[in-house]
C-alpha cells in the first residue's frame, strides 16, 4: 500500500512515516524542506502544499495520505493568523482536492484536543475549520478519512516549541524553569513513538469515518512534571513561576466547545513517562553540553 505524509519532516510527521515504514508500507514523505531522518526505503519530495499542481502530482496512485503539515506551534500560529489561515486551512483543502482526484482510500488529518476549547486561537480555529471542510469531504464526495487529536507530545526529534524540550533545555542551560501559571495545570503526555504508533493503528476499518483522541495515560500536574525533572537533576534547578499571560491555554481540560465527539485510543502498553523524560535530559545534555560518555555515563573533566 502507497502512502504519502505531508509534513513527514516534522516532529510528529517523521515518527509516522518510521512508524509507517516498518509496519511494511510503501511511505513517501512530502515536506517544504528535506527530512533529517528519511530512509533509503522512503521517497522524499520537497515542496511546498500550496503548489497544487506539485500536490495533484504527488497524491497520485496513493492509497492513502496523511497531512501533518501547516503551522503546528499554538504561539507562532497567533503571531501569523494569515499564514495559518493560507497553510492550515487552504493548504489542507488543497490535499484534499488532490485526494479526492486520485480516489484515495483515506484520508488521515492531524488535528488537537484544543478543537473542543476556547484556547488556542488562531491555532484552534483553523484545524477545527479543517476537520469541518474533512468531513464536508466525505458528505459530498465519500471522502473516507480518519481525524486524529493530538494531546501533549514529547520525545525525540523535538524542537525547542516543544514544552517539555524547552524546559529540560533551559534547565540544563540556565540552570531554571519559568513557567507561566502556578503548574496547577493538568496535562496528558503522550510520548511522540506512542501517538506514532496509534497513527499506523487507525488504519484499521474500525477508524474509518471517525475522531480518534490520541493521548497520554499519565495525567500529571505541570508543577510535578517540572519537580520531576528537577528531581532527575539532582535537585540543583530553581522553579520559578509567574503570573499566567496571554500564552496560559488551560488549566485541567481544554474541552468547553465539542465538534464531533471523538474515539480515545489507547495501548495496553506504552512508554513510561518518567524513564521518557529521562531520555529526553540524556539526549539534550548531549546536544547541549557535549562530554565524552562511557555506557551512556558522563565523564567529566579532571
Amino acid at each position: 500500500m502507497k502512502i504519502i505524509v505531508f509534513g513527514g519532516s516534522g516532529f510528529l510527521g517523521s515518527h509516522v512515516a518510521d512508524a509507517l515504514t516498518d509496519a511494511g508500507y510503501d511511505v513517501t514523505i512530502y515536506d517544504i524542506r528535506p527530512s533529517p531522518y528519511l530512509r533509503n526505503t522512503q521517497k522524499g519530495i520537497i515542496g511546498d502544499i500550496l503548489d497544487s499542481s506539485k500536490v495533484e502530482e504527488a497524491v497520485k496512485n496513493s492509497d492513502v495520505v496523511y497531512n501533518f503539515a501547516g503551522l503546528a506551534d499554538i504561539n507562532d500560529a497567533s503571531q501569523r493568523p494569515l499564514e495559518s489561515v493560507k497553510y492550515n486551512i487552504l493548504g489542507n483543502s488543497i490535499i484534499l482536492e488532490a485526494c479526492c482526484k486520485a480516489q484515495v482510500k483515506r484520508f488521515v488529518f492531524a488535528s488537537t484536543l484544543y478543537v473542543y476549547s476556547k484556547a488556542g486561537s488562531f491555532y484552534r480555529s483553523t484545524k477545527q475549520a479543517c476537520e469541518l471542510l474533512i468531513e464536508n469531504y466525505h458528505e459530498i464526495f465519500g471522502l473516507p478519512y480518519t481525524i486524529l487529536r493530538y494531546g501533549s507530545l514529547y520525545g525525540p526529534r523535538a524542537d525547542d516549541k516543544n514544552f517539555i524540550h524547552r524546559v529540560i533545555k533551559q534547565a540544563l542551560t540556565e540552570g531554571k524553569i519559568v513557567r507561566e501559571g502556578d503548574g496547577e495545570e493538568i496535562r496528558e503526555y503522550i510520548h511522540v513513538l506512542d501517538a506514532a504508533k496509534g497513527s499506523v493503528d487507525i488504519l484499521s476499518e474500525e477508524f474509518v469515518n471517525q475522531h480518534v483522541i490520541l493521548t497520554g495515560q499519565q495525567q500529571m500536574k505541570i508543577k510535578d512534571l517540572l519537580i520531576m525533572i528537577n528531581e532527575m537533576l539532582d535537585n540543583k534547578i530553581k522553579i520559578e513561576f509567574l503570573p499566567a499571560g496571554k500564552n496560559h491555554n488551560y488549566e485541567i481540560t481544554p474541552y468547553s466547545f465539542a465538534p464531533k465527539v471523538g474515539k480515545r485510543l489507547t495501548s495496553r502498553t506504552y512508554l513510561d513517562l518518567g524513564q521518557g523524560i529521562l531520555d529526553n535530559i540524556s539526549a539534550i545534555y548531549r546536544d547541549v553540553s557535549p562530554l565524552p560518555t562511557y555506557d551512556g555515563i558522563i565523564i567529566k573533566g579532571s
